[in-house]
């Protein structure tokens, strides 16, 4: 199995001379191809911040930090910024679309960048939409759309660039429990059928117990890295 991500003794203060928080303290991981991952832990313990040095979107204090066989200390903004655009697709909290973008100009946002033509883009766009069930709701506007509705373009945006690797961030925080479970059914469908692998930060139980492997975070330390546990729930809020 190809690694996709390694992370060795990572460390992220914030906060300067004696006022600073450590939010991640000495992380080392190491996920493959295909996986499908949870990060769990209470608030604070530092899922989003890894998820952001995974994505590239911030830099560690100390440690090393490798994403498809790429050494990120070792990139440029501009290099970092490429692998952003053609590796890793982004699902975040709040969704994260432009508002006076439609549906399907959010979707094909990260094409347009590449440079990929108008009609292969579109083309391509409206057949992620229509695989995530937003067919006929292209030319809506995010205010336009429900909570759901959004997080499901936020996901064809994410995964019409074929990216190796999707990051979410709290995918099911803001929406309801049914919703959520065919936002999951949709991911777990592309991991097994196109092979991206994802990592996702969450809260959601529902979320914890679909993943084949579970992270828990404590601390800015990974306390414990297996299969799902019951008892991980007590302490995940």
């Amino acid at each position: 199995m190809k690694t996709i991500i390694s992370l060795e003794n990572v460390t992220k203060d914030y906060g300067q001379g004696d006022i600073k928080v450590q939010a991640l303290r000495g992380v080392s991981l190491t996920l493959g191809e295909g996986e499908f991952t949870a990060m769990a832990g209470p608030s604070g313990s530092g899922k989003s911040t890894l998820l952001n040095i995974i994505g590239a979107l911030d830099r560690p204090t100390s440690g090393k930090v490798v994403v498809d066989e790429k050494y990120l200390g070792g990139m440029s903004h501009s290099a970092l910024s490429r692998l952003r655009r053609d590796r890793i697709g982004f699902v975040f909290q709040n969704y994260n679309l432009i508002p006076v973008l439609t549906a399907l100009e959010n979707a094909e946002y990260v094409l347009m960048l590449r440079g990929v033509p108008a009609a292969e883009r579109r083309d391509r766009v409206r057949a992620i939409l229509k695989e995530v069930g937003l067919e006929g709701k292209e030319k809506r506007f995010p205010r336009e759309l429900s909570g759901g509705q959004q997080q499901r373009v936020a996901i064809a945006r994410a995964i019409v660039t074929e990216p190796l690797l999707i990051l979410a961030d709290e995918p099911t925080a803001n929406v309801d429990s049914k919703t959520g479970a065919a936002l999951m059914d949709l991911m777990m469908e592309m991991n097994e059928n196109k092979g991206v692998t994802f990592l996702f930060s969450t809260h959601d139980p529902s979320v914890m117990k679909r993943s084949r492997r579970l992270v828990f975070l404590a601390d800015g330390k990974i306390t414990y890295d297996g299969p799902y546990k019951d008892e991980l729930l007590a302490v995940a809020e």
